[in-house]
């Protein structure tokens, strides 16, 4: 299938899954629905917001510093060039890392876990949970956009235990049979034993819970998942690693990422989301974003550029 084509097919895909996403929640009980949870204490680290009576925060985990010539967008010169014309400084990429805490009721939802201090980042995610009033223990899921280090690396303790311990880890049933058939080659072996009792997956595209429902944003890894947040008339999408950098990945869609597995299928759906979130203007969050990662992409010049909510 030459590009194009498949362009053309993962746009039409993308645009059914997140719509049928919008429009087949599963109602919520009219108890949780009046039942919002008190909102979560604001910090340097944690940045509450809401989505109709749902009760989210940014949890600020640590930063990705890529000098340019180490990122996976090839040559050093283009990639400096977009960063500088974006009045970005032109000798290095930075990729913020931040978890969404997601609560409804009794439920204590994390979405990715950080990079548990790889990857050059701080380490922040348990930090920040404390700050917004979340032990680890209480955390009732996880949702895992795929088994890259930068979302997987909080899973696990220094020791190796499991640093959500009553929390189901959910993730798509291709990206798990991917995480597994790779842990011995991605030293992952200890982590997928240690979680292997927690995993339960669930299938491209499926409703999770009453207010979330998986996306499949193709291309990136095998199973790679987006995740859509609705509450009444409200939604907002957490994109995962479909888009990478607020500029690069919004600006030049089209560049080839050494970090995706399928990169046509990846392009292609780099191209629906920014296509689909400024034709509706939908709201997205990016885990690595610039923190909080919440905002809209909108149409300029012939191209599209990121407009964080203020």
């Amino acid at each position: 299938m030459t590009p194009s084509i498949k362009l053309a097919s993962a746009a039409l895909t993308l645009a059914a899954l997140l719509g049928a996403a919008a429009c087949s929640q599963p109602a919520e009980a009219p108890a949780e629905a009046e039942a919002a949870a008190d909102a979560m204490p604001a910090s340097t680290d944690v940045h509450p917001f809401s989505v109709g009576d749902l009760q989210l925060a940014a949890l600020r985990d640590g930063t990705i510093v890529l000098p340019v010539d180490q990122s996976p967008w090839g040559d050093p010169a283009v990639v400096a060039s977009i960063l500088s014309e974006a009045g970005e400084e032109g000798d290095a990429v930075h990729l913020s890392v931040q978890p969404l805490l997601v609560r409804q009721g009794d439920r204590v939802v994390l979405i990715d876990t950080g990079a548990g201090g790889q990857m050059g980042t701080q380490n922040g995610l348990p930090g920040a949970l404390s700050a917004a009033g979340v032990d680890p223990a209480e955390v009732t899921d996880i949702l895992i956009s795929h088994a890259h280090g930068d979302h997987i690396g909080g899973l696990a303790n220094a020791e190796g235990a499991l640093a959500f311990p009553n929390a189901v880890i959910r993730m798509s049933a291709p990206e798990w049979r991917a995480m597994q058939a790779g842990a011995e080659e991605q030293g992952l072996a200890d982590l997928v034993t240690a979680i292997t009792p927690q995993v339960q997956t669930f299938e491209p595209g499926a409703a999770i819970m009453p207010f979330l429902t998986a996306v499949s944003l193709d291309g990136h890894t095998p199973g790679h998942s987006g995740f859509s947040i609705t509450s009444g008339d409200e939604r907002l999408l957490y994109i995962g690693d479909a888009l990478h950098s607020a500029v690069i990945s919004v600006q030049r869609p089209e560049l080839v990422n050494a970090w995706d597995s399928d990169s046509d299928t990846a392009i292609a759906t780099r191209q629906g989301l920014l296509e689909r979130g400024a034709n509706e203007e939908q709201r997205y969050y990016g885990v690595h974003f610039p923190y909080p990662g919440l905002g809209r992409i909108e149409q300029r010049d012939g191209g599209f550029v990121w407009s964080p909510e203020s």
